[in-house]
């Protein structure tokens, strides 16, 4: 009997398609960075060592469409596994939250102890020069909004943070204000796609903080403020749907946006416009919650008085105030108080580079 030698399977189809993606590959990088060679001539050697230069380049080398298929997969993704992603979880239909507002990251506790360290350091700085200092730290969205977690579960330590970080300014004698049962009376006082608080939420924390601000500024003051709104809702798609991808998928795909009535919020102008504005007394040192729903200018109306605010997106803890206080020789004489606004959730973030360099200057005790 005859026997057939075997054949071994041919692999060059699928080496030739590897070469030919390998080559489409390279020549689209060169391309790209070519376009970018502006963007190259501008960057220091040091760049490239500390990974500004990666980030600098990213966006370039981004290969076409790949927005829509991320978009495409992030949809997949949510409609067939119900899953947004590792940093977005949803509880109740259209409810999403943060993750990290529900689970707290390896280091937290040492983490919550430094900030402890760091709000004493700071407030005592601003104490010494005169200026009183308000601590407001905004509840999670998992905290107020707990009934629309439908299963979800924070940690315990999670639960216990505030009343450990209100603890830890009482035993400071810092002033600080507890939001939670003004929230919890105008509920839902949060966006259901985002972070943030909503108008409701919004207003009735500004309430709250005014209310512990006069007790530093007196009275309230004489400036008025115009209140504006829209003739209709429309979408608003929250932060916690673009961070799960589903900012550009439609609707059927991701859970349905927001719909806000959108208001608008400004300091009336009684003069001329040569006239001159009453320097502030009130510095709004806050994260992106004092950006939002109009919290600063509805703090405003209610201290009848216009804030200053430097708040800043992405400051977590205190890259806001840390901002602010670079700039403390150009305060105006006639400051009062700094407000120091931040979310809860950033008590148990890992430390910032800026929070680290401050703690290495403290006295070890």
């Amino acid at each position: 009997m005859d026997i057939k030698p075997d054949i071994e399977p041919s692999h060059r189809l699928g080496a030739a398609v590897c070469a030919a993606l390998l080559a489409a590959g390279l020549a689209w990088g060169i391309h790209s960075l070519w376009q970018s060679r502006g963007r190259l001539a501008g960057l220091t050697p040091s760049a490239w060592l500390d990974g500004s230069a990666g980030q600098a380049l990213k966006p370039a080398l981004r290969l076409p469409a790949q927005a829509q298929v991320e978009t495409g997969l992030a949809a997949l993704r949510y409609r067939l596994l119900g899953s947004l992603g590792k940093q977005v979880v949803q509880g109740c239909p259209g409810w999403l939250f943060y993750r990290d507002g529900l689970q707290p990251q390896p280091g937290h506790a040492q983490a919550f102890a430094q900030r402890l360290r760091l709000m004493r350091h700071w407030v005592g700085e601003l104490r010494a020069t005169g200026v009183q200092v308000l601590v407001v730290a905004v509840p999670d969205k998992s905290r107020v909004e707990a009934a629309r977690l439908c299963g979800l579960q924070a940690a315990p330590a999670m639960r216990e943070r505030l009343d450990d970080w209100h603890a830890g300014l009482a035993a400071s004698q810092v002033p600080y204000v507890d939001l939670r049962a003004a929230l919890d009376a105008r509920t839902p006082g949060y966006f259901r796609t985002d972070v943030h608080m909503n108008g409701h939420g919004a207003a009735a924390s500004a309430e709250a903080v005014a209310a512990a601000a006069l007790h530093f500024l007196g009275q309230p003051g004489q400036q008025r403020y115009a209140v504006g709104s829209a003739a209709r809702p429309t979408e608003r798609v929250g932060d916690l749907l673009v961070l799960a991808g589903l900012e550009h998928a439609p609707d059927r795909w991701r859970p349905l946006p927001d719909l806000v009535r959108e208001q608008t919020v400004k300091p009336e102008i009684a003069g001329g416009l040569l006239d001159e504005v009453a320097p502030p007394e009130v510095l709004l040192a806050g994260s992106s919650n004092g950006r939002r729903s109009h919290f600063a200018e509805r703090l405003g109306m209610r201290l009848g008085r216009q804030v200053w605010n430097l708040s800043m997106d992405g400051g977590q803890f205190s890259g806001a105030l840390q901002a602010a206080l670079r700039q403390r020789a150009q305060w105006p004489a006639s400051l009062r108080l700094v407000i120091w606004e931040f979310s809860e959730m950033a008590l148990s973030l890992p430390l910032t580079e800026d929070e680290k360099t401050t703690l290495a200057t403290l006295p070890s005790r």
